[in-house]
This record gives C-alpha cells, sequence and structure tokens, in this order.
C-alpha cells in the first residue's frame, strides 16, 4: 500500500455485481476488509481473510458497533441504485464510529442536480453525509458495459432497440475496471483526491445508436422496451437522450462539465490503467 493512503482497514456493504468485485479488488491489495450482508443474506464467496458479517442494515448502533470492532476508515456503499435510499442508517453509524471517509452508492448516472426517483435519493444521501460531517467520495460511472445489451433489449442476431433520437454520447464503465480503481485509489491516494470529491469514470463512450455497428446489427427505434424492467429502461434511454448518460452531465445546469468536472477526469487518479472498451468486454474485435 502507498504511503499517501491514510486508509488501513475497509468495510463494503452489500456484496452483489458491485461489491463483491470491490471486495475481491480490495483483498487483492492486501489490506484489511470486511464485507457486510443482511442476515438472511445468500452465502457469499470471498477471498480468504476476508470476513462476512451479517447485521442488520436498519439498525445504526449494530452496524456502528462492527466498524468499530474492526477499525474500519472506510465504509463503501454498494446497495442497489433502487434502495440507495436505505443508506442512511449506515451513514449514521459511520459518523458513529468515526470512520474517516465515506464512499455511498452511486456507480451509475450523475445525481448530483436531481430531487426526485432514484438519483434523487442518491443525492439527498450525499446532502446527508455532508451535513454529519463524514468526507465522501461519489464515483460516477455511466452505464456498466456489461448491461448494454440489457439495455437496448439486444440479443444476438437482433437489433439495437433505442428510445428516442438515440444521439447522445453516453459514458459506459466495465465493473471490472471500476473495482479496479476503487481499490487503486483508496489504497494509493492522498485525502486530499479523494475527500469530498466527485470521480467521473468513462472507460469507453458511445451514441445509444453507434453501439449498432459495434454489435453488428441495426438501430430499431421503438415507443418501449421489454421485460419487468422496461419502463425502467425506457426511462433511463430518455434520460440519455437529454445528455444525463455521460458522466460529465451537469444535473442542475443541464450542460456537460469540462476540466476536472468534464467525463472520464477521474481516470487520471489510476494513471496507465487500460480501461477496457466496449468491444473488449463483448469480444467484438473479430
Amino acid at each position: 500500500m502507498s504511503s499517501k493512503s491514510a486508509y488501513k482497514s475497509f468495510a463494503v456493504a452489500g456484496g452483489g455485481l458491485v461489491g463483491l468485485p470491490v471486495v475481491n479488488a480490495l483483498a487483492a491489495k492486501d489490506v484489511p476488509v470486511i464485507l457486510l450482508s443482511r442476515p438472511g443474506a445468500a452465502a457469499k464467496t470471498v477471498p480468504s481473510g476476508v470476513q462476512v458479517i451479517q447485521v442488520d442494515f436498519n439498525d445504526a448502533a449494530a452496524i456502528a458497533a462492527v466498524l468499530k470492532e474492526h477499525k474500519v476508515d472506510v465504509v463503501l456503499s454498494t446497495i442497489t441504485t433502487m434502495a440507495a435510499a436505505a443508506q442512511k442508517p449506515l451513514v449514521d453509524a459511520a459518523k458513529f464510529a468515526a470512520v474517516k471517509l465515506f464512499v455511498p452508492s452511486e456507480f451509475g448516472l450523475p445525481s448530483d442536480g436531481h430531487t426526485e426517483g432514484p438519483l434523487g435519493d442518491k443525492a439527498k444521501i450525499a446532502a446527508h453525509l455532508k451535513s454529519v460531517g463524514i468526507p465522501s467520495t461519489r464515483i460516477y460511472t455511466g452505464t456498466f458495459i456489461e448491461f448494454i445489451p440489457w439495455l437496448v433489449d439486444y440479443s444476438d442476431g437482433s437489433t439495437v432497440k433505442v428510445v428516442g433520437k438515440g444521439e447522445t454520447p453516453v459514458s459506459f464503465t466495465s465493473i471490472s475496471d471500476i473495482a479496479g480503481f476503487v481499490a487503486h485509489v483508496l489504497t494509493a491516494c492522498p485525502p486530499s483526491d479523494l475527500e469530498d470529491r466527485i470521480l467521473r469514470l468513462q472507460g469507453d463512450r458511445s451514441t445509444l445508436n453507434g453501439l449498432a455497428p459495434l454489435f453488428k446489427t441495426s438501430v430499431e427505434h421503438v415507443d418501449s422496451l421489454t421485460g419487468e424492467t422496461g419502463e425502467f429502461k425506457r426511462g433511463l434511454q430518455i434520460a440519455m437522450d437529454l445528455g444525463a448518460g455521460s458522466t460529465g452531465w451537469d444535473g442542475a445546469k443541464k450542460v456537460e462539465g469540462t476540466g476536472s468536472n468534464a467525463a472520464g477526469s477521474g481516470n487520471a487518479l489510476w494513471p496507465g490503467h487500460q480501461w477496457k472498451s466496449i468491444k473488449d468486454v463483448h469480444n467484438l474485435h473479430v
């Protein structure tokens, strides 16, 4: 671990699509890490040395006791977007336990400037962190590259289905790069790079229409998308059409940010890393 890092011990809340890769990436850095899991949650396969601790995510006192026992410096929340508001007890527990840094569950489209829906819930958690005085690092990743087929209702041989014009650039980042970035910056960067910062990642960038040639297919403009999450996907695509799919999007000013607020500006904190492209993740180079 770099001597620049002030953080020595980590707790990850939630062992799902982002949580487990983050746990694995931190464990690979040979730092103490625990995984907080809800009682009754499915068993998690974690690296040796990682302790899985079941705790009620609604019980701030119980969570705080665990954080104190393990001398946790950083809490990382990977709670699903649809349950973002449930992070409040985690924040309160982190305050009780004198945690040095809190990484809330952003890992998606920019939430600043939002007041409603799941992104509004994320923005409210950020405001709560500020109100209780815990430094935070918010990490915007755009859409997971792995989720592209789901987002556009694509399956082998089908079309890329787009609601709206599909001409606005969108940020995409792979889950493995997100996990690797989180582990790197938390163990190699000084607090000044992380405290009360928004880090905007971008592994690749494309319009929704531009996905079609990558997958060697055509665009089909539609009014709705399929499946139980069809309406959610439709909402995402509409937001992307307006610009909000870019990690550089300023939700308050409705413009693309520049400089340290530009899409992908956070990548600079992981110098020398080769970020995975859409073609890399979906094996589209042939």
